[in-house]
């Protein structure tokens, strides 16, 4: 993890407000192409190996939603950032081990990636101490390779099904169904990948017309995203520059 300090230098304030700026339009160029309301896509700061003082600045700057993908990291910055009385919402976007879940549903107020049934389960478990319910998102797997996670669309799999993983989330009272996730396969071109997953969302929501949101998106290919109904998507290189290395 890179230092998490929270001071904020006044030249990396204006390295992520110039970013910032340039997200910000993207965003909206892609909105007026689709037809949407910008106001309609929230933007998540992924800051994943990023000091707690960049949170920090970025929510100075008006940014309210932050994405981690490892709990070992996030659980420290997010304790630091909520020590200096900044409370931003936080999004858990990676892979989550069900041993975690107790730890991530004490910060996290989105879990992007629950992708079975005993990870549904665990954490409506751990989230029952919560005063309000975990926003959860199934992860939906787009080319069915178990190694990059995702529940199976049009699969009967009692565990790993998307059916059964959503019934799993919206049948835990500490959770709430908010919507589907994804990240584009590697090797496929997004256009592909986010048509693919729009199938998915549309025939989800019949069944689950209150869960709208859909995660999707980074900081290559969101326009792409956007043009295919994502509601959230995740910012990391494009906002705060090239990523530090981990150590």
């Amino acid at each position: 993890m890179t230092d998490s300090s929270a001071t904020v230098r006044p030249d990396r304030r204006a390295e992520l407000a110039a970013g910032l700026v340039q997200v910000r339009a993207r965003i909206a160029d892609a909105c007026a192409g689709a037809g949407r309301d910008p106001a309609d896509v929230t933007m998540i700061a992924v800051t994943k190996t990023y000091p707690a003082g960049d949170v920090l600045a970025l929510a100075g700057l008006g940014v309210t939603d932050m994405g981690e993908n490892r709990d070992q990291e996030a659980a420290g910055k997010a304790a630091e950032v909520a020590a200096a009385d900044v409370r931003p919402r936080w999004h858990f976007i990676g892979q989550l081990q069900r041993n975690k879940a107790r730890s991530v549903v004490r910060y996290a107020d989105v879990v992007h990636s629950v992708d079975s049934v005993r990870l549904a389960r665990a954490l409506g478990n751990a989230a029952a101490e919560r005063e309000r319910p975990l926003d959860a998102l199934v992860q939906v797997s787009i080319d069915g390779d178990p190694a990059r996670g995702g529940a199976l669309p049009d699969s009967a799999d009692e565990g790993v099904g998307l059916e059964a993983v959503a019934a799993a989330v919206a049948d835990a009272p500490a959770l709430r169904l908010a919507g589907l996730m994804a990240v584009a396969p590697l090797g496929w071109p997004p256009e592909r990948a986010f048509a693919r997953l729009a199938e998915v969302a549309e025939a989800f929501r019949t069944l689950h017309p209150g869960a709208t949101a859909l995660s999707a998106g980074m900081s290559g290919d969101l326009e792409i995203a956007i043009r295919y109904g994502a509601t959230h998507v995740r910012v990391g290189s494009a906002l705060l520059g090239m990523r530090p290395t981990l150590r």
